[in-house]
C-alpha cells in the first residue's frame, strides 16, 4: 500500500535533476556534502525548484562522528588505507558505510516550507521512490533496522532480511536532503566484512562510550544479489529518472545557478576544514 502523504512529497511541480553519477575519481564525497548543504541552503530559501541529485564516489569510506571517537581509530584507517580506500567523514549522523563504483546515491532536497516535512515523512518519500524504482521485481522491499549490518537504522532497506541500502536525513537554512545509498551490484558482504575489519581494530573489544555495530555480513547483499538479476548504476539511473517523471511528471536536467555556485565554494571550504578536524589525532 502506498503512502499518500510521501507520494505527494514526491509530486512535485517540477524536478531539478543534477547528475553526478559518472564523474569517477574526480568528484570526492567532501564534494558531495557541499553539494547538498548549498542545495538545502537554495531551495529552503525558495531560490530553486525541488532538486534530486545522484552521485557515485569509487572507493570512499564516508565515517560518521562517532566513528572517529573509537579508541584505535588510527589502527581502524590502516584497515581501509591498506584496501585501497580514501576515508572522509559526513558532516550528518550516522556510522561508516562503503561507497565504490557499484552504489548509487540519491539526494532528494525539498523546502521544509513548502508542505510541513516531518523527519519521518522525508524518509517515507525516499522509500517510497526506491518501491517505485523496482516495482517490477517480485520482491517486497521492507523497511526496518537490519541488526548486523553495518550504519544500521530503522529504515534500513531490505529484502528478505538482507540490507541493500540506507537512508539519512539532513535540516540546513529550511532546506531538506534525504539521501540514499543503492547498492547496485558488487558484493554486499564484501563492503560489510570491510567495515567490520575496521571495527575490530579500532575498537580491539574494548568498553566505550558509543555503542558500534557487531557486524554479520550474510545480512547485506546488493540488489543484484537478491533480485537475480544485474544492475547497474545506469539502470539504477534509468528507473531513477522514470519513476520521478511518473510520480512527478516534469523533470529537467539542471546544474548549480550562479548563486548556489557562490554558496559552493564557501560550503565545501567548510566541510573540508571539519573533516580535517575530524580526523586529526
Amino acid at each position: 500500500m502506498k503512502d499518500i502523504r510521501s507520494l505527494e512529497l514526491l509530486q512535485q511541480p517540477m524536478w531539478r535533476v543534477i547528475d553526478q553519477s559518472s564523474l569517477g575519481w574526480m568528484f570526492e564525497g567532501l564534494q558531495s556534502f557541499a553539494m547538498d548543504d548549498t542545495l538545502c541552503t537554495s531551495v529552503g530559501a525558495g531560490d530553486a525548484p525541488a532538486t534530486a541529485r545522484a552521485w557515485v564516489h569509487e572507493d570512499t569510506i564516508v565515517l560518521g562522528i562517532q566513528d572517529t571517537r573509537t579508541p584505535y581509530l588510527d589502527d581502524g584507517l590502516a584497515v581501509f588505507e591498506e584496501a585501497g580506500f580514501r576515508c572522509i567523514v559526513r558532516n550528518s549522523g550516522g556510522l561508516a558505510v562503503v561507497l565504490d563504483k557499484d552504489v548509487l546515491n540519491i539526494s532528494l532536497i525539498f523546502s521544509e516550507n513548502e508542505k510541513g516535512i516531518d523527519i519521518n515523512r522525508g524518509y517515507d518519500a525516499m522509500v517510497e521512490l526506491v518501491r517505485m524504482m523496482f516495482s517490477d521485481f517480485n520482491a517486497e522491499i521492507e523497511a526496518f533496522e537490519v541488526t548486523g549490518s553495518y550504519c544500521p537504522g530503522s529504515y534500513d532497506l531490505s529484502i528478505d532480511g538482507r540490507k541493500f541500502a540506507g537512508i539519512s536525513q539532513r535540516r540546513i537554512r529550511g532546506g531538506v536532503a534525504v539521501q540514499i545509498y543503492l547498492c547496485m551490484s558488487g558484493s554486499g558482504s564484501e563492503r560489510a566484512e570491510l567495515i567490520g575489519a575496521f571495527y575490530e581494530q579500532a575498537v580491539k573489544g574494548e568498553k566505550t562510550k558509543h555503542t558500534y555495530p557487531t557486524i554479520k555480513p550474510e545480512v547485506m547483499a546488493s540488489l543484484s544479489e537478491l533480485l537475480q538479476t544485474e544492475l547497474s548504476i545506469q539502470d539504477g539511473m534509468l528507473r531513477f529518472l522514470q519513476s520521478l517523471k511518473k510520480v512527478s511528471g516534469t523533470i529537467e536536467s539542471g546544474t548549480l545557478n550562479e548563486k548556489e555556485a557562490l554558496l559552493y565554494d564557501g560550503y565545501l571550504a567548510r566541510v573540508m576544514d571539519r573533516n580535517s578536524k575530524s580526523l586529526k589525532r
